[in-house]
Parts: C-alpha cells; structure tokens; sequence
C-alpha cells in the first residue's frame, strides 16, 4: 500500500533526526567541553522540534485512517496500531514544549554533574523546578484517569499504571523485607573477603571487553566508553554504545556495570536493524529492557558458573585475585549489604532504592512535594526503608541522571524488570534443554538465541503484558524473582 509505504518513509526520515540528536547527547555525556553545553542543549532541541513537527503532520493521519482495516503482515499491522498511539499522544504536546523540554534537560544533565560532584543539591534545584513543570504540562496535555503520574509511565511502559506498580510493590514489599533481614544477617555471620585491592582501568577495559563479546555483543557494531552514570544507547542501526565507570580498588564496580548495559546491549542489537525506524524494530518498554540487562547482570554474572569459567582469567588481568577460589568469588559478589547507592547495590536491597524513589518522583508530580524539600523526604523515606542515615545529596537524591533527562516515570521498570528476568530466565531453564551446562562452559549462544526468539525479534509488535505470557506462559508476578532471591541469599 502506498499510505504505508508513506508511513515508512516518513518514520525513517523521524529516526534519522532522532538519531542524530540521539548522537549529540552520547557525545554530551562521554566527550563534550563543558563550555559546548549551552550551544549543545539548543541544537538537541532544533532536531527534536523538527522531528516533533514530522511526527504530527497532518498526512500521517490521512496515512494511517487509510492503513486502518486494510490486509497488513502481523508485523506492518503492529507498526500502525504503534504509529497510532505514538502520533494521538505526539499531537497533544505544543512542539515549542518539545524544545524547551531538549534544552532544559541538556542543561539540567550538566548541572546534575556539577551538583553530585559537589554533594549539594541547590545548585541543581532551578533546573529540577523547570524540568518538573514541563513535565507536569505534558501530563496535563496528554490526560489521565487517575493520576498524572500515569500519563508519563506511559512513555516506558505501555498501559501500565502507577495504580498497579503500587499493587506490586505491595506484594513484593513484606517477602522482600524478610529476604533483606535473612540475607544481610547472614552476611554479617559470614563475610566475605575484601575485594579491595588494586585493579588498573586498563585491565578491566580488557577484561570486560572480552566477557561482554562472550555474552553475544556485537564489537564490530559496538564500544564501550566511560562516562559519570552508565548507560546504553542504540545510536543508528548496528551502533549501540555502551558505558560504564571505573574504581581501580574494586574491579566489580565496572564488570557489573558492563554486564547490565551489555544486557541492553545485546536486546538493541537483537531487534531487526532493517527495521530501526519502525515500532517493530524498536524494543518495546523498559520493563522488558530492564529484565534484559538485570539477566545477564545477575542471573548469569552473579552465578557459580560464571565464576567457574571466568576467574582464571579474571586472574591474569589481576594480580590481587592471585589467590582466589571460586567460592571466596561467588559468597564476594552476592553479598546482602543495605547502602546507599542503587547502582551498587546487591539483588536483595536493590529494589528498596525503587520503591523509595517511586514514592518519592509520585509525589512530586502529583503536587503533594515541592523539589525543594525532596532531600528532606529523601532521607526520611531512606531511612524508613533501611534504617540508614544519609550524609550527603551525593549519596542520596543526586546519586541518579535520570531527573536530570526528564526520565520521570522509568524508575519503576526497574523492578520491573528484575521481576521478568527471574521469570524469563526460569522459562529459558525449563524450555532449552541443557542450557545450564552451556552456561557452567561459558556457552551463551543458546540462551541469546532464545531471548531473540522470545523477545528481541518481535520489537514491539506485542504490548508488554502479551509478551510475557507469550515467553513464558504466564503474566508477570513476583514469584520466580522471590524464589531467586531466597535461593541464592538465604538457603544456598
């Protein structure tokens, strides 16, 4: 059909702009002069506002009420139930917010550093107020049943409502406290020995390049680079930038950094690349990129078999592991220890940083929580769920880059995401026969070849909710991710 057709071509030409600026913020984040911000944030805002003016021309309606009911493939079908939903709710939103929002958030990211570097939280405060409010205006274009909150979920997880994570969260909360009691008590009975020792960056570059290649990551359409927060970004077709950061006293710090953003990873590098301007080559929420990126981080990294495998050679590229068996390495990295920063934190404590940053972003949309008290309820709220005191906003409120991008709303597809890895990697177990061997031998061939069957190749043709059924049999619960955890913290 030519409407589709029509749609395709416009959508490419979309992708390529978004492309572009997506280009311009990894290059913000790993290179940039500080000086080059300010410029920076105004041309990020010029190829959002053109791409904004694109994504709600008129035509593409036309376009579309002419793909509606017509004989499309299952795949050409999903790209226009997609470009539906994305152009009604793309049509609500002024495309003047879009480049205030592009350039307040390049300068807020930018603040955000200065800000954590410093510890103190009022130097970023102005920018978080203005993020805020354009935030609250999006919402309030966009409509909601129920809570404001909701209508920015919806940019990370499809149909999805805070009315329901707080209903997990509910669920998940009372087992989850009594694994943290039972997990950090056993720690505290049995520590582990001290990873501290001296680890140089240049060997755990080498080191993580060589395990990230091993799990199936592309390094001819791939790079890892450092930067203040990791992350992972699908820049074009067969680019797909990771990053990570370096402690030279814990080598630990950036593998497991590597090992999650590799997770990411491998999911942008398992969509269909010919098709990276449309929905059914994009991933489809980050409830279920999450649970990608926590899989290979802790169901496979923070596993016996990966250490079986992998410390002779974590060995050669560091001397202070000379002396190291497989059990001192394996008790080390699964250690249960409340703190303060979420992206050090162990599988146990982990989604306590969630909830209490989930209650705290709710709040702050919904009114209920100016952003200058947010260090206040921060800490109060910490020290509800962990009984630890914070010392300072570095630690604390300012520990995370997503406030500083807008990214109001995807905190909680963390959770989300370490509950379908449990669940997606217990179905991987049952349905490939022999796939735990693979794994003790360092073979993770089969199980990325299930995950792109299950998972990467449908890009969003499915909703998130099918998906996981469709993988697994059932919808997402808790219950294989608290079997997880008991099994590896409490009773091994």
């Amino acid at each position: 059909m030519n409407a589709y057709q029509d749609l395709v071509d416009r959508h490419e030409e979309i992708a390529l702009l978004q492309s572009c600026s997506s280009l311009l913020s990894w290059d913000q984040e790993t290179h940039l002069p500080p000086k080059g911000v300010a410029y920076r944030a105004k041309q990020r805002a010029a190829f959002q506002e053109r791409a904004h003016a694109l994504k709600t021309a008129d035509d593409i309606e036309v376009w579309l009420d002419t793909c509606q009911g017509a004989a499309l493939d299952e795949r050409a079908s999903a790209n226009v139930r997609e470009w539906r939903h994305a152009y009604e709710r793309a049509r609500k939103i002024p495309t003047r917010l879009i480049g205030k929002l592009e350039e307040a958030s390049s300068l807020a990211v930018a603040a955000w550093e200065k800000a954590r570097a410093e510890g103190a939280f009022a130097s970023f405060r102005p920018h978080l107020e203005t993020l805020l409010d354009l935030k609250r205006e999006m919402a309030d274009h966009w409509g909601f049943a129920e809570s404001p909150y909701d209508a920015l979920l919806e940019e990370y997880e499809r149909g999805a409502t805070s009315a329901q994570l707080q209903a997990l969260f509910a669920e998940l909360k009372p087992p989850l406290v009594d694994l943290v009691d039972a997990a950090t008590a056993r720690t505290k009975a049995s520590p582990a020995r001290s990873l501290q020792g001296h680890y140089p960056v240049e060997a755990q570059q080498a080191f993580n390049w060589h395990v990230c290649q091993a799990f199936g990551f592309d390094g001819a359409a791939g790079r890892i680079d450092t930067t203040t927060h990791p992350f992972c970004s699908r820049l074009a077709p067969y680019d797909t930038r990771l990053t990570t950061r370096y402690d030279e006293s814990d080598f630990t710090s950036s593998l497991f950094g590597v090992l999650h953003e590799t997770g990411h990873g491998l999911y942008e590098q398992g969509l269909c690349q010919d098709e990276f301007a449309l929905p059914s080559g994009t991933a489809v929420s980050l409830g279920i990129h999450e649970s990608q990126s926590r899989l290979w981080e802790n169901q496979i990294g923070r596993s016996r078999a990966f250490w079986e495998h992998w410390l002779p050679e974590a060995k050669q590229h560091f001397s202070s592991l000379a002396d190291w068996t497989v059990d001192d390495m394996t008790h080390a990295v699964n250690q249960a220890h409340l703190s303060f920063i979420r992206v050090e934190a162990d599988e146990v404590t982990y989604d306590l940083h969630i909830m209490v940053r989930f209650e705290i972003e709710k709040s702050l949309i919904e009114g209920a929580l100016t952003v200058a008290e947010i260090p206040e309820a921060w800490n109060a709220l910490f020290y509800e769920m962990t009984g630890l005191r914070v010392a300072n906003d570095a630690e604390g409120c300012l520990q995370d880059i997503h406030w500083s991008l807008g990214a109001f709303g995807y905190f909680p597809t963390y959770s989300l995401g370490n509950v379908n890895a449990a669940q997606l990697y217990a179905a991987a177990l049952k349905q490939v026969s022999g796939l735990e061997s693979d794994l003790a031998q360092g073979r993770y061939t089969r199980l990325l070849e299930w995950l792109h069957q299950k998972i990467h190749h449908h890009g969003s043709c499915h909703l998130p909710g099918a998906l996981m059924e469709q993988a697994t049999g059932r919808a997402t619960e808790p219950k294989d991710y608290l079997a997880h955890l008991r099994a590896r913290y409490v009773t091994a």
